[in-house]
């Protein structure tokens, strides 16, 4: 008996007894070696009758513990929470052309949604979620890209019949070892007739760091324009980052934004000029 209570010092049991004849608590003097804060109650299951027709009695030991919720229940209940959020956010901007095709009702619909997975899921420190930022980010939505240029809220060229471009996807490529910070664009520039669009690849290749727990710096270096399609056997073209006295004051060759929300699939940032995006693991 003393080793069964050495056994479960660290959670407070339920004794339980078959006894028919006991209701409610039994004295703890009748359980000699148990330890004080162990509680003695009978069982409402049916007893077990002995050879002269009296009830037998008997025990079964529950933790006191076992009806509180668990730390996995929360888990759970939290995960389930956090994918109907992202639901709801992929919702909201699907259809918007990534940003492209956004008005003011569409903006803040995005806003509110990207806000409840951000406080659902808690700060981000990516001194310990760092390897997640690891891998190929696809871009699915720019908050910034409702202004209809192709640098967002940054001096870019403009979309639409101004000029003949065509954006395709955007990538984002992080190697955490390296502290490579690759922005790519696919593009399809028009052609007069009747020669076909050109569709190329371009490549802002950047490195990054970390500022405090969630912000990430980006430096530019060089960007690297591919043809694809039916010029892939083109050579790449590169084009070398500008002096610092060449750059226009606007355009620092630099920014930073900060990771507000992080998993293994869904990535959330906010940038220096206020901007939403939002990606998926690709």
């Amino acid at each position: 008996m003393a080793a069964v209570a050495t056994s479960v010092l660290h959670s407070p049991l339920q004794i339980c007894s078959s006894d028919s004849s006991s209701s409610g608590f039994l004295s703890p003097s009748r359980i000699h070696g148990f330890a004080p804060n162990f509680k003695l109650k009978c069982s409402s299951r049916r007893p077990l009758l002995s050879g002269d027709g009296r009830p037998k009695r008997s025990f079964y030991l529950k933790s006191a513990s076992d009806s509180s919720p668990s730390l996995d229940d929360d888990y759970k209940a939290n995960s389930e929470l956090l994918a109907s959020l992202k639901l709801k956010l992929l919702s909201a901007v699907s259809g918007l052309n990534r940003g492209l095709a956004a008005n003011e009702d569409d903006l803040q619909k995005a806003d509110e949604a990207a806000k409840e997975i951000e406080a659902a899921g808690g700060p981000v420190d990516l001194s310990v979620d760092l390897d997640k930022l690891q891998g190929r980010w696809k871009l699915i939505y720019s908050s910034a890209f409702s202004s209809r240029t192709l640098g967002g809220s940054r001096p870019g060229p403009p979309t639409g019949r101004l000029l003949p471009i065509t954006l395709g996807q955007v990538f984002q490529r992080i190697d955490v070892i390296s502290k490579d910070f690759d922005n790519i664009v696919e593009l399809e520039l028009g052609a007069p007739w009747p020669l076909p669009p050109a569709e190329v690849t371009a490549t802002l290749a950047h490195v990054f760091e970390i500022i405090g727990s969630a912000k990430i710096k980006i430096t530019f270096q060089k960007t690297t324009v591919k043809a694809t399609g039916n010029l892939s056997q083109l050579p790449p073209l590169e084009v070398p980052r500008l002096p610092d006295a060449l750059r226009p004051p606007s355009n620092t060759g630099s920014g930073d934004f900060e990771v507000t929300y992080l998993d293994n699939d869904t990535r959330i940032t906010r940038g220096d000029r206020g901007e939403l995006r939002v990606f998926v693991i690709s």
